[in-house]
């Protein structure tokens, strides 16, 4: 069952993707096709699939979702997937395939399919409507005749899943944009929505620091008044335009799936092919030098800022300030064999397990304590906006030298820059460069991998 109070539903879209991969080669399987190479034909299948997929977005469904786009979108699937299926026949050289159990084969796992994507779309839409889950709140501040249409389709439309909470408008003598700060934060509101003709730029941009600072999600009703942002998409309400502020990849459940599962695999080689030998080493080493636990592990804010516990090798000897005080240069605290292990990253390699628990990333902004997270978010503006995704054991401020000790005030806002820069421009290929340039920073060494 889904969580009722959940940012994104992310087991709908691979348990949708492993749905519809089993009907393809469950059907491929029973029916008389009578393919010569049953591993090709299913593998030609699934790789066609999971490629036409990511093609046409055909797992790329929100809440707002129309039926017509739905059709659209399965349409466009089978179009091209029926065409890829015969061509089977040509490109393989299958003479002996039955034609007419290939197009039953079409028939049936098109009629399967649209069921599954119907029955799915249909009973989450009444999950929402009727047991009120996978719920958001939302606020709407403006009073006019467009704020007043969308409010009536948060209201009717319930089996959209949002819960309008409060009206604020910018024109009455009583208002304080810090009270609706104030009132967002209190009573955990997730989305914003605003008339940009009742707002000043001051105001509008107040709200967006704001919404960045504190993880929420901000979006615009669109007039003819100038909106100043890199990157505006465009959603439809019911009929009523929405202006979506900020676009994060990694907020597709379809590119959050890919990366999940890329983190498992990855994770896996490096738990199975290196810790399994490399940590029983490593564990007799730090305690032979000092004793205490093998494992270190710290408190630090993931996504959503939410907290978990990160796990490293010990790298000194046990102190009250671990929590508090990052690694200095020729800090008194570190071992012999801690400083090794630092230097060549090694002291990270348990975070492997964080990334299998599902706390971390391979790749993503580096997790701070608690107290820093607390301490960066009052100095640093938009530092907030690192929480929008998994932290991860390396990433892009990282591999471009902003590691370790945070030294300057310029650090953490390069780090930061970095880190919002990789949000909004993740891509599956960025991930496997930076992994690449991590491991040979690692080789190389680092100036500062103390």
């Amino acid at each position: 069952m889904f969580s009722k109070k959940h940012r994104y539903s992310n087991l709908i879209t691979p348990i949708s993707y492993g749905a519809d991969l089993l009907v393809i080669n469950l059907f491929a399987y029973f029916l008389p096709i009578n393919f010569q190479y049953p591993v090709l034909f299913h593998s030609y299948l699934t790789i066609a699939w999971i490629i036409l997929s990511f093609k046409n977005n055909f797992y790329v469904i929100y809440r707002y979702t129309k039926v017509s786009y739905l059709l659209k979108l399965l349409f466009n699937q089978f179009v091209f997937f029926f065409l890829i299926l015969y061509a089977f026949i040509g490109f393989f050289k299958q003479p002996n395939m039955s034609r007419l159990a290939l197009g039953e084969y079409f028939i049936f796992v098109g009629l399967a399919i649209f069921t599954i994507k119907f029955l799915n779309y249909v009973l989450l839409m009444k999950y929402r409507e009727r047991v009120k889950g996978n719920m958001r709140n939302v606020v709407v501040i403006g009073k006019n005749k467009k704020t007043d249409q969308l409010i009536d389709v948060f209201k009717d439309r319930r089996e959209y899943g949002y819960h309008f909470m409060k009206q604020f408008c910018p024109s009455d003598p009583f208002f304080d944009i810090y009270k609706t700060f104030v009132y967002i934060v209190e009573n955990n509101v997730d989305e914003i929505y605003c008339s940009v003709s009742e707002l000043k730029n001051n105001q509008i941009t107040e709200f967006i620091n704001f919404a960045d600072n504190n993880l929420k999600t901000l979006k615009f009703i669109p007039d003819n008044k100038n909106i100043f942002s890199k990157k505006l998409t465009f959603e439809y309400y019911d009929y009523i335009p929405i202006l979506s502020l900020r676009d994060i990849p990694l907020h597709n459940p379809l590119n959050s799936a890919l990366k999940r599962g890329f983190d498992i695999v990855f994770s896996l080689m490096v738990v199975i092919g290196i810790l399994s030998w490399l940590a029983p080493i490593i564990a007799l080493i730090i305690r032979l030098e000092t004793k205490g636990p093998v494992y270190f592990r710290q408190k630090r804010n993931g996504i959503d800022n939410k907290e978990f516990y990160c796990y490293k090798f010990r790298s000194m000897a046990p102190n009250e300030h671990a929590d508090s005080m990052m690694a200095v240069k020729n800090d008194m605290r570190t071992t012999k064999v801690g400083k090794f292990i630092r230097r060549t990253s090694i002291d990270e390699l348990p975070q492997f397990y964080n990334v299998l628990f599902g706390n971390m990333s391979v790749v993503g902004p580096r997790p701070h304590m608690v107290k820093h997270t607390n301490e960066f978010a009052n100095r640093v503006d938009k530092y907030m906006l690192r929480h929008f995704v998994k932290p991860g054991i390396t990433g892009l401020a990282q591999v471009r030298g902003y590691r370790g000790e945070i030294e300057t005030d310029i650090d953490i806002l390069n780090r930061t820059k970095f880190d919002i820069f990789y949000i909004e421009n993740w891509s599956l290929f960025m991930d496997l460069k930076i992994i690449v340039q991590t491991i040979m920073n690692a080789i190389s060494g680092e100036k500062k991998a103390y």
